[in-house]
């Protein structure tokens, strides 16, 4: 991941409800955010203004209402930032931060099948 890409947590949540619901002016995302904390509109534009700068976001000016689209991929950003995460918190260890990750909390029997699963898929590809 370019760190000219690189989402702020806000930004991440701005551009998780753009994955979410497709392309949405400020007004519906600023709506969005608002479910979870208080964060007013002028906050959320300037936000998506300086997005717009980075290249997380597309700016569609056609219409009076200026309407974003998430100029990244979710799967792109996201194993970026494990990745990055993966390399400061755990050594690069990615087996470290699965193991802590099933010891936090409760794992149900389907995800435990879902993780099993996966396993297998990674050692068949070998």
């Amino acid at each position: 991941m370019d760190i000219k890409q690189k989402p702020t947590e806000t930004e991440l949540e701005i551009l998780q409800i753009l994955w979410q619901k497709g392309p949405s002016s400020v007004r519906e995302v600023n709506d969005a955010m608002s479910q979870e904390k208080e964060i007013g509109y002028t906050t959320t534009l300037k936000l998506m203004q300086i997005m717009n700068e980075k290249e997380l976001t597309h700016r569609d000016t056609a219409s009076r209402t200026h309407i974003y689209t998430a100029n990244v991929e979710e799967e792109k950003i996201k194993s970026g930032l494990l990745k990055n995460f993966i390399n400061s918190a755990y050594r690069g260890s990615a087996s470290s931060l699965v193991m802590q990750a099933l010891g936090q909390g409760k794992t149900s029997a389907d995800e435990l099948d879902q993780i099993k699963s996966l396993i297998a898929d990674i050692e068949n590809r070998k």
